[in-house]
């Protein structure tokens, strides 16, 4: 047998688990993040594992689902053990990699692997060069447009008393926020969706053969068209993000420098069109949908809008309440026990983000928004450790511009549709809603 490892964490004496209800016990004998009605709704399922078998072995995805706040901070803080890479590159179009692989080959001109999602030391090279195209000075020369951007998107729709706040506001505000960034053609707000629901299946565990090649179909367009632009910049370097990445290096203490090859490029770029725009628009649904059914909330917005410290706390505990990204991918590589539990060699993981920021030993009554949190930055909404997202600052801008133009321009946020109504984008990687249809007034 391999050597183990030992997290920080050590399993609840049976004496101080909590008795589980009925209901908690079946979750736990049939339970899976497959079931499409416990993607959309997956609180109870999480709270069953916690408390009962935080390492839960879920059958119909064939991996181990980490729950508890501290073992999955254990788990992305030793990215050795706990492989991004096989974690990642084995869960894409599982199942169906090489023919996959094979159609991105011969249609999208190659298989670009994502190289952010891999494992050190080749994993903090990327990092640092990757993180050129986002310095503190690029994200701050940003805000100013975009905040233009997001006042002139929700002003187009506030006379109206009516819209898809999804579809019409929050998917639209990121793409428009990724055109600027990245310097894409305006326009293209149906095509980066397709995109971008596209690469998220492929991560999702839900795909049939006629999907994944209806969606590498559209990967596929989408490397074509970037593959173009960073040609352009090669020649041509503009102000922006494409050209930060196809230009950047790093001098390294011998003096030699350090370049992205072509391949590395394109997964980098291809990365961040879709992450700016998947997990960014989420949240900002998911701001929508608290302000239309949480009471008290949006007059806990109206009192912090122009308070640029407080707004920060507003935005953090959001993405703690609300966490756009559900859970990401780990392989253990060799056999190790996390909270007492063997995870072989080999065995799929995921980290499930939004179980770890609804703990109740962590975060106290966690479905309470409470911006006062002493711990707030404990929260995991944008991971952590080594793979902690690069572009947090920036999501952050946006959801913080967001929030604080919905508080000058609308008022009376209501949902169009009976809550119960609300459909969820089937997929493990992340809790994002489909269609929002709201009323309000303008303020």
């Amino acid at each position: 047998m391999a050597s183990t490892t030992e997290t920080q964490t050590s399993e609840r004496p049976p004496s101080e688990r909590l008795p589980l209800s009925a209901e908690e016990q079946r979750l736990i004998e049939e339970g899976t993040l497959k079931d499409h009605a416990i993607q959309a709704h997956p609180r109870d399922f999480y709270r069953a594992m916690r408390k009962g078998q935080p390492i839960y072995h879920d059958k119909g995805l064939n991996s181990w689902l980490v729950t508890r706040h501290e073992d999955i901070w254990a788990v992305q803080s030793d990215p050795i053990t706990f492989s991004v890479q096989h974690g990642y590159h084995e869960q894409q179009a599982r199942g169906m990699q090489d023919e996959f692989r094979n159609y991105l080959r011969e249609h999208g001109g190659g298989y670009f692997p994502d190289a952010i999602m891999s494992d050190p030391p080749y994993h903090t090279r990327i990092r640092k060069l990757m993180e050129r195209a986002f310095t503190a000075h690029r994200v701050k020369e940003l805000e100013p447009r975009l905040h233009a951007i997001v006042r002139d998107l929700i002003a187009e729709f506030a006379d109206k008393g009516s819209c898809d706040a999804v579809r019409d506001i929050s998917q639209p505000l990121t793409i428009r926020v990724i055109v600027e960034q990245m310097g894409l053609d305006h326009g293209m707000e149906d095509k980066i969706i397709e995109w971008s629901m596209a690469v998220t299946a492929q991560i999702g565990a839900m795909q049939s053969r006629e999907t994944m090649l209806a969606n590498a179909a559209k990967i596929a367009e989408l490397q074509q068209y970037l593959i173009g632009k960073m040609k352009d910049r090669e020649a041509e370097p503009r102000e922006d993000m494409i050209s930060d990445i196809v230009h950047a290096s790093v001098t390294n203490e011998d003096g030699t420098v350090e370049k992205l090859t072509f391949d590395e490029a394109v997964s980098l770029i291809r990365a961040m069109v879709i992450a700016g725009n998947d997990t960014t628009a989420t949240a900002i649904g998911n701001l929508f949908y608290v302000l239309a059914t949480k009471p008290g909330m949006m007059e806990t917005l109206l009192e912090v809008a122009e308070d640029d410290r407080r707004m920060n706390r507003f935005v953090e505990e959001h993405l703690r309440n609300e966490p756009p990204v559900r859970a990401l991918s780990r392989m253990a590589v060799k056999d190790a026990v996390v909270n007492g539990t063997l995870i072989p060699a080999g065995s799929h993981m995921l980290l499930v983000y939004d179980s770890g920021n609804d703990d109740e030993t962590v975060f106290p009554e966690p479905r309470k928004f409470d911006m006062d949190r002493p711990n707030l930055g404990r929260h995991v909404g944008f991971g952590g450790g080594p793979h902690r997202c690069v572009g947090l600052a920036l999501a952050r801008m946006e959801v913080k511009l967001a929030a604080q133009e919905v508080a000058r321009q609308l008022k009376n946020i209501k949902l169009a549709i009976p809550e119960s109504e609300i459909t969820y984008l089937p997929t493990v990687a992340t809790h994002t809603i489909e269609s929002l249809p709201i009323t309000y007034d303008k303020r």
